[in-house]
């Protein structure tokens, strides 16, 4: 029997009201005729100026005068080439000057899609049968440059999603420390352990960030941060990870984008206040799509991942940070997964066996979405997988920025119901609900 797909009316659309303050780069020259002409300016001038400025802006983003002493500060290579004291001017001038150094981006302006679903780390003041989750975005906007951003909301016993108000003072890491690279935690400096044709981004590219206590979660935005991912971070796959003593760590694997080269890395947090980035290592640490079992097997990490970018495969490990051997679990079979088969997200522990949510395209590049099950103790095991697609775009959603396309990075269990978040045509996104019994007796049957 065909398994039944319920879709919920919500939708989570781009909406470009939602700004961050960027610094603002301008070549030396023209940076030094900028500062030049403020300079000049009467003191009288630079209060009004800068009293329109902070009118026009303070109400968009939150302490929009750090913002810009921030962005001043970084200009501190130009002041000592015109050979002058930066300490000499006065505050006002100094935050005329970072703003001329600021900009506003629309993070979300073109697309909000990928997303995945977790449970949020606070459960209290809840009735019986509701959850409040976390849910992670992919937000693009100009020049395709992506970042992740969330919403939280709460799924009553009908898994019904009711949205928390989505706040519009964004606000980018409060902190941003950059760690080493401890070669005992990640080998990083072997060159067996790095991904073909492709480098670890070196100690730069572990850091830790830290968000203000003030922000809701969803004013939380990680932009790019080191050159590895400027170009973006992209299609984060979230799990709830349980170590051997019930600890709970929420990590994420994202691929990060510098205009050339993709690399995997490891996002992990607690609270959504404080995270650490690391890179993702070893010679199946490449390609997209690495997604974290919630629990160690066997006594190792365990990932899903596609290094020859058409195949499903599993890979094991002592070190959650290093990736040397795969093994190939799934290959296009039916004629919906000609092109590629690839996760949707972190696999499901169910009593029948790990629940993988799969993506597949077939004729016209049109993505799906389709289920595998695994054997709980031995997750290279196929059990079952579904002959027909799970769910595929309809007529309403199938036009977007890449049509036919629907995409998910990480489903959760609740009220026995599977939740699907899924990206609709790369645009914007809205969710599904599935029967877990239904399913699971489906791809037990499937052989």
């Amino acid at each position: 029997m065909a398994v039944s797909v319920t879709r919920k009316d919500i939708r989570f659309l781009p909406d470009a009201s939602r700004v961050i303050a960027r610094f603002h780069n301008v070549d030396n020259e023209r940076s030094a005729n900028i500062i030049r002409r403020v300079l000049a300016m009467s003191e009288m001038d630079v209060n009004t100026t800068l009293t329109q400025v902070l009118r026009g802006y303070s109400k968009r983003h939150r302490s929009i005068s750090k913002i810009f002493e921030r962005h001043f500060n970084k200009l501190g290579h130009l002041f000592t080439a015109m050979d002058i004291d930066p300490e000499g001017l006065g505050q006002s001038r100094k935050l005329l000057i970072g703003s001329y150094f600021t900009k506003e981006y629309s993070i979300e302006s073109a697309a909000f899609f990928n997303p995945s679903i977790v449970e949020h780390p606070d459960q209290t003041e809840l009735e019986a049968e509701e959850k409040r989750v976390i849910l992670s975005f992919r937000a693009t906007g100009e020049g395709h440059i992506s970042s992740l951003v969330y919403r939280t909301g709460v799924l009553d016993y009908n898994n019904n999603l009711v949205l928390e108000p989505v706040g519009k003072m964004l606000d980018e890491a409060d902190r941003i420390q950059e760690i080493s690279n401890n070669k005992d935690s990640f080998l990083a400096e072997q060159d067996e352990t790095k991904p073909l044709g492709q480098t670890n981004g070196g100690a730069s590219s572990c850091y830790e960030i830290d968000f203000s206590l003030d922000t809701a979660i969803s004013e939380r935005v990680f932009f790019p941060i080191s050159k590895v991912e400027e170009n973006g971070i992209e299609d984060a796959r979230f799990v709830k990870f349980k170590d051997d003593g019930g600890e709970v760590t929420y990590f994420a694997t994202y691929s990060a984008y510098d205009g050339t080269n993709i690399l995997q890395r490891l996002l992990e947090t607690k609270d959504f206040y404080h995270f650490k980035v690391s890179p993702l290592l070893g010679k199946v640490a490449v390609n997209k799509g690495m997604a974290l079992f919630p629990r160690k097997i066997n006594g190792k990490y365990a990932m899903l991942c596609r290094i020859d970018g058409e195949n499903n495969y599993i890979a094991f490990s002592d070190n959650i940070n290093v990736w040397m051997e795969a093994t190939i679990i799934q290959q296009p079979k039916y004629s919906w997964e000609f092109i590629q088969v690839g996760n949707c997200g972190a696999p499901i522990e169910t009593e029948d066996g790990w629940l993988v949510i799969t993506h597949a395209v077939g004729p016209m590049r049109e993505y799906v979405l389709g289920a595998s099950l695994y054997d709980i103790s031995h997750p290279e095991k196929i059990i079952g997988r579904l002959k027909t697609p799970l769910l595929a775009s309809n007529e309403q959603e199938r036009e977007g920025y890449v049509p036919n396309v629907v995409y998910s990075c990480g489903s959760m269990v609740k009220n026995g119901d599977l939740i699907i978040p899924y990206a609709m045509s790369d645009r914007a996104s809205t969710y599904a609900c599935v029967n877990l019994k239904e399913l699971l007796n489906e791809l037990k049957n499937s052989k």
